[in-house]
């Protein structure tokens, strides 16, 4: 490398070391100079240190850089052990820190700059985050840990080892689809558990949704159903979760569609709008009516983040909704592109979305395609009505069916209006 380079690395190194003894100083800033094993200038050495042994590595021998490693770690961590033995505080972070940045800063030189300053970063946000974690790990429960570890599980264990294929004669059921529904149903429960605690029944539950909604409208109102089902007097704030998911569906699926193909706005944008409106005013009402003048919480108290036994069944019912919308297609031939997207819209309306949003202005007319998408959103907020009411109970299907009815007046007349 040329000279620039080798100065440009040594200077990520160095700014390693320095991000790092930056946090660590900030930490120990009330501690007197020189009462501490390592501080800003410390911590800025022992990156440009590591930096400088990879680097002399790459012209002697690699062993120059294991030394220098060696060296590094027995000095700091003897004098980390003189200072905890007197301070009686036995804590190895700064040790663990120190040669994570030497290391850290012998990669700036020796491989990629930008992975280093990533991995600098996230160490610096784990370091400055102490007492917050501290206090996260203090209260959680066991129900929260064992969740945590079955979604972990259900992700990164049984996700990868299944077949991304469908296995039926139909072929609609791909099993790695339906475990990803169930990892997605389970996280957002998890999720909307988290915001709960966090931010309380009203916020925690908007929060919830809306993320939800980003991802999966669907998951959202399965999952909040059984909470009412559970919680029958959350019943209200539930079903203004479910309508703030569902209006967050529509904006997600314009501007994916608007993304894709612009000319499909034409006749997407002023019935979404409509529908949307409508169906945020319901939520608002739901959520937040008399919240001034009431008590400012539901007694929503949830024991456990997600129950998996429920969550797997939930999944298995969007997958056989799945397959009876695919039968269904296939009885009534392609004469209808619209009753495909009927089909499609009880359980998914990305997938329509993109379909159409890839075909309209060509095997598809743009008003066709948009109306597709439309009559595919119609369903599934239809579907979710539904599921809402055998879930969930009558009187969430009430008032989830209730604004979703006046939504898609709302939808279906601003469609008349800009055709």
């Amino acid at each position: 490398m040329d000279q620039e380079e080798l100065f440009r690395r040594l200077a990520v190194a160095l700014a390693i070391g320095l991000l790092i003894g930056l946090e660590r100083g900030w930490q120990t800033r009330e501690e007197k100079d020189h009462q501490r094993t390592a501080g800003l200038r410390t911590f800025a050495l022992a990156g440009l240190l590591g930096g400088v042994c990879g680097l002399i590595s790459t012209v002697s021998s690699p062993l120059v850089l294991a030394a220098g490693l060696l060296a590094f770690t027995g000095a700091l961590t003897l004098f980390s052990f003189h200072e905890a033995t007197v301070e009686q505080n036995f804590s190895v972070t700064g040790v663990v820190a120190g040669i994570l940045t030497f290391v850290l800063g012998a990669y700036a030189t020796l491989g990629n700059e930008a992975v280093a300053v990533a991995a600098a970063v996230a160490m610096a946000i784990l370091l400055a985050l102490r007492e917050p974690l501290h206090s996260w790990v203090r209260n959680l429960t066991w129900p929260e840990m064992r969740s945590a570890l079955m979604l972990l599980a259900m992700t990164f264990l049984l996700l990868p080892i299944l077949p991304d294929r469908p296995v039926d004669p139909w072929n609609v059921v791909n099993p790695r689809e339906i475990w990803l529904l169930a990892i997605l149903i389970a996280a957002i429960s998890f999720a909307g558990y988290i915001a709960i605690r966090v931010f309380g029944d009203r916020h925690g539950i908007a929060v919830a949704a809306v993320a939800g909604g980003l991802a999966s409208s669907t998951a959202v109102t399965l999952s909040f159903s059984r909470l009412a089902r559970e919680h029958p007097e959350s019943t209200r704030l539930l079903a203004g979760g479910i309508l703030l998911s569902g209006a967050t569906m529509l904006v997600r699926v314009v501007a994916l569609a608007g993304a894709l193909k612009p000319e499909l706005l034409g006749t997407l944008l002023w019935p979404a709008l409509a529908a949307s409106a409508v169906t945020l005013v319901g939520s608002a009402v739901l959520l937040w009516a008399g919240q001034a003048g009431g008590s400012q919480s539901s007694g929503l108290e949830l024991r456990n983040p997600f129950d998996l036994g429920t969550v797997l069944k939930l999944a298995g019912l969007i997958g056989i909704i799945m397959l009876v919308a695919k039968l269904l297609t296939e009885k009534a031939g392609t004469a209808g592109l619209y009753l495909l997207a009927a089909a499609s819209g009880i359980a998914d309306v990305d997938a329509l979305t993109l379909s159409m949003a890839r075909f309209a202005g060509g095997q598809v007319g743009l008003i066709e395609a948009g109306t597709a998408i439309l009559i595919a959103a119609s369903v599934n907020t239809v579907a979710k009505s539904a599921m809402a009411t055998s879930i969930g109970g009558a009187r969430l299907g009430l008032l989830v069916g209730g604004v979703s009815a006046a939504s898609l007046a709302a939808l279906a007349s601003a469609y008349v209006i800009a055709t």
